[in-house]
């Protein structure tokens, strides 16, 4: 059902999503104790220092809104990998004490709500006491967004209009408000030239006209708009111009030759969409509200002092207040030395200060401590990765991933760590292959996964399917850099398939001489081609095989000998040579650090004499150990 609203004449306070964070005003020192609930359901865990009626009441909103917004994206699987944690704070006191410190300086914008996504959870930060027309129009913006984090065909206007659509959400006890007006955005498309419509489309996360930081453009506005008015007419006209955009996107349209296609003449969808904005009055659907929440499935429970503080601290941690939560911890450890959750929390705030060392030390005291956390084997898997690892610590690391993974099926980044890691060793590539294809499914967004198949392709010898696994990601780039990264490495795999045909070719060469030698006892003139490829080639039995642990070594790299694809190197350092060898330097994990490479790497002329840190595996040869990784340094 469509109702018809009045356009406001005065502007309402914006409700930021992100800001610039820093550490500010600490948070309250624990003088009396506070009541703290845990309401569980079935998809968000609600903590409050409310109380059990008013956090069920929370979670039942918000099961509302999610089964609302399922309903409107019904073919979308977007639940995310954790429950979302929603913060209900009970006053604007509390509420402050966890806000991002930016939000707390004098004349800064009122918040009353912040949805906070990282890679490995989703918080919702909300006050219950919240006044105004549209106070959580951040949490339904941003939920918005994670919705549709899967739908890689979507182009950037049309998941930003759909965000700013369904922020000024209201749900209700029976019923619930979608699309009602933005005065904002009126206002600001009115005083301001429109983008044109071909130009709207193509808008990416690199274009001048997109920044995150700065909802109030005319990029957001135009979005809202054109979502708002489409969604009208369809409704009004009993058409389906924005499911058949859709449709044509995922069938690989460009978004400009989709519009006109969907939308019709865009001179005219233009002229029409401004004078949208001008009238006076603007229509929003009115629905009866979700009935499908069983309210028995929800679990409370009352939290102890410090299992609130670990809640509150990791928040903090998250929203970058991290003197706030280190405060936090220090109490807790006091008290509880074994507390799990501030021995994950502490190991993430090592990690993002960069203290490597010191965080893969928080987490396997918290996987020791027996912790049923997913994301504590994750990262301490993902850190003891780059060492040198003993055998016995690459099996801890193997289980941590395959425990994180059996914890969390859903987690993209340990699948994608347990591909690398089998990769790395050059075992079971099959399952390897299957733990990376698991991560694209679920995010099928992160070009670097893909990245990370088609390097395991290399290495089973698949060279085709990597190119075709890499032309793929290249679409999907959001900035230059990915994009380059890319590029680049689609020329190794191609490079690396033709030398693999070039291999081919001369085998089966070196196979027609055999045969022709064994049936005549005339052995062929060569024409020199040959003879140099095939210059000193090894025998299947002089092969480094790796067969023992894996370790890192910095020097400079000296006597570089290519036979494609083979290559024999040697690393020195502090007086000391050690041999190298690949089968298929094609094959080895190539990167740069601060050095500027003046076109593609060659590794057969360009590795000579070169700064490098190596990883490698020891093997049964006593010439050579067998290289798996080259890092060039400056």
């Amino acid at each position: 059902m469509w109702k018809r609203i009045l356009l406001r004449a005065t502007l309402s306070s914006a409700v930021l999503s992100s800001a610039v964070f820093c550490s500010a005003v600490p948070a309250p020192a624990r003088d009396k104790p506070e009541n703290w609930v845990q309401v569980r359901s079935p998809h968000f865990l609600i903590v409050s220092n409310s109380n059990e009626k008013q956090a069920r009441r929370v979670a039942d909103q918000f099961e509302r809104m999610r089964s609302v917004f399922h309903q409107l994206f019904p073919k979308l699987q977007i639940d995310p990998a954790t429950p979302i944690i929603v913060l209900a704070i009970k006053d604007e006191k509390d509420f402050r004490a966890l806000e991002p410190a930016a939000y707390l300086a004098k004349g800064q914008v009122r918040l009353a709500g912040l949805f906070l996504t990282a890679l490995d959870k989703n918080y919702v930060l909300m006050e219950l006491d919240a006044e105004g027309d549209h106070p959580y129009a951040t949490i339904y913006h941003e939920y918005t967004h994670l919705l549709l984090s899967k739908a890689d065909w979507m182009p950037l206007w049309m998941n930003e209009g759909l965000a700013e659509y369904y922020q000024n959400t209201d749900i209700r006890e029976k019923d619930v408000s979608l699309g009602e007006p933005s005065t904002e955005n009126v206002m600001l498309l009115r005083q301001n030239r429109m983008l044109p419509l071909a130009t709207l489309f193509t808008v990416d996360h690199a274009s001048p006209y997109y920044h995150e930081e700065n909802k109030g453009s005319i990029f957001y506005a135009e979005s809202w708009a054109l979502t708002h008015y489409l969604r009208v007419k369809d409704s009004q006209e009993n058409t389906h111009r924005l499911t058949d955009y859709a449709t044509l996107l995922t069938q690989n349209v460009d978004p400009v030759t989709a519009a006109a296609r969907a939308f019709g003449d865009l001179k005219k969808l233009q002229s029409a969409l401004e004078d949208y904005v001008r009238q006076n009055a603007f229509h929003y659907m009115k629905m009866a509200a979700a009935t499908d929440v069983d309210e028995s499935a929800f679990q409370s429970q009352a939290l102890t002092a410090l299992q609130a503080d670990a809640v509150r601290a990791d928040f903090l941690a998250y929203n970058e207040r991290t003197a706030d939560a280190q405060a936090l911890l220090d109490r807790i450890l006091q008290e509880d030395p074994n507390n799990i959750s501030a021995h994950e929390t502490s190991g993430y705030l090592a990690f993002r200060g960069g203290h490597l060392d010191e965080a893969r030390n928080w987490f396997a005291k918290s996987v020791k401590l027996d912790s049923q956390n997913f994301l504590a084997h994750y990262y301490f898997a993902a850190m003891s990765m780059s060492e040198t690892l003993a055998p016995a610590d690459e099996a801890q690391v193997e289980n941590s991933l395959r425990a994180s993974i059996k914890l969390n099926p859903s987690f993209g980044p340990s699948y994608d760590a347990l591909c690398r890691f089998l990769g790395a060793r050059r075992r079971n590539l099959e399952e390897a292959r299957m733990m990376g294809l698991k991560a694209v499914e679920l995010e099928p967004t992160n070009i670097n996964y893909r990245l990370n198949v088609a390097n395991l392709l290399l290495l089973m010898e698949r060279g085709n399917d990597a190119e075709a696994v890499i032309r793929n990601a290249i679409h999907l780039a959001k900035t230059p850099q990915e994009t380059a990264t890319a590029e680049n490495f689609l020329l190794h795999a191609e490079e690396y398939v033709e030398a693999q045909d070039e291999r081919r070719k001369f085998n089966e060469e070196m196979k027609t001489e055999s045969a022709q030698i064994t049936a005549t006892g005339n052995v062929p003139e060569s024409d020199g081609a040959s003879a140099s490829l095939s210059a000193s080639p090894r025998s299947p039995a002089e092969e480094p095989v790796p067969n023992g642990p894996y370790h890192f070594m910095v020097g400079v790299l000296k006597d570089v000998r290519c036979n494609s694809p083979a290559m024999d190197l040697n690393l020195v350092s502090n007086g000391k040579t050690l041999g190298l060898h690949t089968g298929n330097y094609f094959k080895l994990s190539f990167s740069v650090l601060n050095v500027r490479l003046t076109g593609d790497l060659n590794p057969c002329a360009d590795l000579e004499g070169k700064p490098a840190k190596v990883e490698y595996a020891e093997s049964a040869s006593k010439h050579a150990a067998v290289v798996v990784a080259i890092e060039l340094h400056k």
